[in-house]
């Protein structure tokens, strides 16, 4: 997860250099500047047009170019952003579609029960014509869909029921509009009373309905008033300017952000004395004042902080933000870092796809799972002041240029979102091509076969539903099974059909390991040395030493056989290993090659260093090789001795059994007790 985490962080980090680039590559051939101020003056008065029905303002009643650029200055400084973001918007809105209603229970859904935005209906009565003309209905559509205002057609012939209750008998427009200036409150719907049927003219209508819900100073005293009000609003946004009425842009907003954000319209147009203006901080018209606890924040000194819907949108946004907006960007960051795990993981494309899906399971379900508590919490009453630090907190952070350059970067992806999917392809083939490269070079086996893969999960799959799973099943060391009862279903089993189980390596790593050790062996060096200076004794003193070795075994072997009551470590019973244990121990070998005179008992093994339970041998069964001093040594649970790098080669090929007696390597056995010979019995 922490991986995903890195590699997100670094695909943002990216994104934000990109852009960067971008400005740079644009400023080099232009000369120009995102931030950079137009001249209205410069502009044709077609894309003079296209600003204002940006912003929201009416433009019928001026025929002139002059009028149009005076209007276009009255509503806010132009920048070339703006100016980009609106030519694209233009070209985008062509493809807005309309919602048709089939019902009452589908208009109450969409209409009467969204509080938080504003609804354009057209309601067709029966055998009657609409209001609106194909072509204006369209054109209304595209002009209205700008404002975030939703439309929507309703037939009565699909519900007459309904529409013989709201008293709709013949063809008219409906808007709905928040009723209280509380979030989430009631609806109320308003009929179009008007005779023109014309674009523009429902437009206005749309919003003097919105602008009615904003709050309107026309003196100075009652702004002194308001600007020294401490109420429940703790951001409050003002526009001073010259206007008759708000932008549709700002009164859309005030209805957006009801309940969260206050939106204060000040007409100053036929003020006299605008000395307390000044007073204030506020020196140019028309200028957009965000007004919190912290101070005052001028809108649109910084990058990206356009006069229109979409920047002034995602600025209040990060100000004072929804737990609604909270969730949905926790959702889009988790998946994205979800998505990652299709260039991490290596192998099969079918494999990939299912460790994906595998993935954004996981991640959504424990998303959705921690977000319940967190909007428990939030409901208690304890936690209002944390609550009040945590908006302060993002407050002082999204004023700053950083964020600025943030929210100008997500607008301008947002606005291109192929750019996004590709680089965030690229992105992604970039981080397979070096998790390739990591694990080739750690010579880790990856199975690029889809066909093998599936193989191999159908085994998994089926392991775990045939078989138990091994590594759980722990016996007793007190339990009266003399052996496994899946071994010994295992060995009726003829021929073995039976699945075998995918069982996990994790034991061996558990096993006991030792190193094999001689009493009384010198080192290598020790043992060099004492071989460089006996190279000069005569063949019989070398003949001599042989044949006193010699008869010291032969008298060792006679003891061990001639003792009454002891037996062999190597017991048929428990050990295979008897052979062995007769022969010369590699200690023994040792001290003969190297001249060594020391006494029987100092030859023997150091069987102290043996863990307890395992059986005493001196040779591998594996490789069929004496054990040679200093070498690592493994045991099973059975109590079987071998080759640490022998068993381990063993075991890792799938074959989790014990060489000898064939009990299973990942399960426990009670240990071998020695019988011990009665107080009473006489050896014969």
């Amino acid at each position: 997860m922490w991986l995903k985490l890195f590699f997100l962080l670094l695909y943002f980090l990216v994104l934000f250099v990109l852009a960067r680039f971008f400005e740079a590559i644009v400023w080099y051939e232009t000369g120009i500047f995102a931030t950079q101020l137009v001249d209205p003056v410069a502009l044709s008065f077609k894309k003079l047009k296209t600003i204002l029905e940006c912003r929201g303002l009416g433009y019928s009643g001026l025929p002139e170019k002059k009028d149009v650029r005076e209007l276009v200055e009255k509503s806010g400084d132009l920048m070339e952003g703006e100016l980009y973001s609106a030519l694209k918007e233009e070209e985008a809105s062509e493809s807005v579609s309309s919602t048709n209603f089939s019902g009452e229970m589908h208009f109450y859904e969409l209409v009467e029960d969204t509080k938080d935005g504003i609804w354009l209906v057209q309601v067709i009565a029966n055998d009657r014509s609409p209001l609106v003309g194909k072509i204006h209905w369209e054109k209304m559509v595209k002009k209205v869909s700008r404002f975030g205002i939703r439309t929507g057609t309703f037939n009565c012939s699909s519900d007459p029921r309904y529409c013989r209750r709201r008293g709709w008998v013949r063809s008219t427009l409906i808007m709905s509009v928040p009723q209280t200036s509380t979030s989430k409150g009631k609806v109320m719907l308003k009929e179009y009373s008007g005779h023109k049927i014309e674009v523009e003219h429902i437009f206005k209508w749309i919003t003097a309905h919105a602008a009615s819900r904003i709050k309107t100073i026309y003196n100075v005293e009652h702004l002194k008033e308001e600007w020294n009000k401490s109420d429940q609003y703790w951001v409050k946004i003002y526009l001073f300017a010259n206007l008759d009425q708000p932008p549709a842009f700002f009164s859309a907003l005030s209805i957006k952000f009801t309940g969260r954000v206050e939106f204060i319209f000040v007409n100053v147009e036929s003020w006299n004395n605008k000395s307390y203006m000044t007073d204030i901080g506020i020196y140019n018209m028309p200028s957009y004042i965000l007004r919190t606890p912290e101070g005052i924040y001028r809108y649109g000194n910084h990058t990206g902080e356009f006069i229109s819907l979409q920047a002034m949108d995602s600025f209040l946004r990060s100000l004072q933000p929804e737990v609604n907006d909270l969730f949905v960007l926790s959702l889009v960051l988790v998946n994205l870092m979800a998505w990652m795990d299709l260039f991490i993981t290596q192998g099969a494309t079918i494999k990939r796809f299912v460790v994906l899906i595998s993935t954004l399971g996981t991640y959504n379900s424990l998303l959705i799972i921690s977000w319940l508590p967190v909007l428990g919490f939030l409901q208690l009453p304890y936690l209002d002041s944390f609550y009040e630090y945590s908006l302060r907190l993002l407050r002082y952070s999204n004023t700053t240029t950083l964020a600025s350059w943030v929210r100008a970067d997500w607008m301008f992806y947002s606005s291109h979102p192929a750019l996004f999917l590709s680089t965030y392809l690229g992105h992604g083939l970039l981080i397979d091509y070096f998790e390739k490269k990591r694990r080739r070079s750690n010579n880790d086996e990856v199975n690029a076969n889809n066909l093998e893969w599936l193989s191999s999960l159908w085994d998994w799959y089926t392991s775990y539903l045939f078989h138990p799973i091994a590594s759980f099943q722990n016996f007793p060391v007190d339990s009266d099974w003399d052996e496994d009862p899946d071994l010994f279903l295992e060995r009726l089993a003829f021929p073995d059909l039976w699945l075998h189980p995918l069982i996990p390596t994790d034991y061996i790593k558990n096993l006991p390991m030792w190193r094999f050790k001689c009493l009384g062996v010198q080192s290598e060096e020790e043992m060099s040395e004492s071989s460089q200076d006996t190279e000069n004794d005569s063949d019989s003193d070398n003949m001599d030493t042989f044949s006193s070795s010699k008869d010291e075994f032969d008298d060792k072997q006679s003891v061990v056989h001639s003792s009454p009551g002891r037996t062999s470590h190597c017991d048929t019973e428990a050990c295979s290993c008897a052979n062995n244990c007769c022969q010369s121990s590699p200690c023994e070998r040792k001290r003969r090659s190297y001249g060594s005179h020391s006494t029987s008992e100092d030859m023997e093994p150091d069987w102290l260093t043996w863990p307890a339970g395992t059986l005493h041998c001196t040779e591998c069964v594996v490789c069929l090789e004496n054990f040679e001093n200093g070498c690592l040594l493994m045991g099973l649970p059975c109590g079987h001795v071998f080759h640490q790098n022998c068993i381990v080669m063993w075991l890792a090929g799938g074959r989790h059994c014990c060489p000898v007696c064939r009990w299973p390597s990942y399960k426990k056995k009670q240990p071998y007790v020695q019988q011990q010979p009665l107080s009473n019995d006489v050896p014969s």
